[in-house]
């Protein structure tokens, strides 16, 4: 039987358009093409599909980079767009293998982790993967007024997330977070 879904709780936010900043974390990627400034330079749909979502939506893609799965260089790129980025969404390095390290790389610097994220990503992950919907870490927190997602590299992943969750409560999300 499908879920129910009820009515929001909340309002919402004045219409308001994010400058959002995009990091691809892929070391085969960037071995391949090496440091590039478009997604379509490096053959990556997930970083486009998430560029094409956050534009339909009226909001400012500020930078997409490709970087190595490397923690030093994702913690060192989520940094540079602290202070000019509303959002950043990185996709890559989610999963369990040892050169996954997104999520240790992007964790630590949350000044508060938003759990519901991870959780209902991976609940409505598994309506349409079944089990293997366990496997991945994707998550998001806020650093400052700015929220981070971590992404899976899919795009099948990355179009649900962007769809499901991160286009439809952004401003609600980012109002929380820039409230003094």
């Amino acid at each position: 039987m499908p879920r129910q879904r009820s009515q929001p709780h909340h309002k919402p936010a004045v219409n308001k358009r994010f400058e959002v900043g995009v990091i691809s974390i892929s070391t085969s990627r960037f071995a391949k093409y090496g440091s590039v400034k478009a997604p379509e330079e490096a053959e990556d749909l997930s970083g486009r599909i998430i560029i094409d979502f956050l534009r339909s939506a009226g909001h400012k893609v500020h930078s997409y980079t490709l970087i190595s799965d490397e923690a030093a260089l994702i913690t060192t790129s989520v940094r540079a767009l602290l202070s000019s980025t509303d959002v950043i969404i990185t996709t890559g390095g989610t999963g369990l293998a040892p050169r996954d390290v997104t999520i240790e790389a992007v964790q630590q610097m949350f000044q508060k982790e938003i759990p519901g994220f991870g959780e209902l990503f991976r609940s409505i992950s598994y309506d349409e993967i079944g089990s293997p919907a366990m496997l991945t870490r994707a998550t998001s927190g806020i650093i400052g007024n700015t929220a981070i997602f971590c992404l899976p590299g899919s795009p099948n992943a990355v179009t649900l997330a962007m769809e499901a969750l991160i286009v439809p409560e952004l401003q609600h999300i980012l109002l929380h977070a820039s409230e003094q």
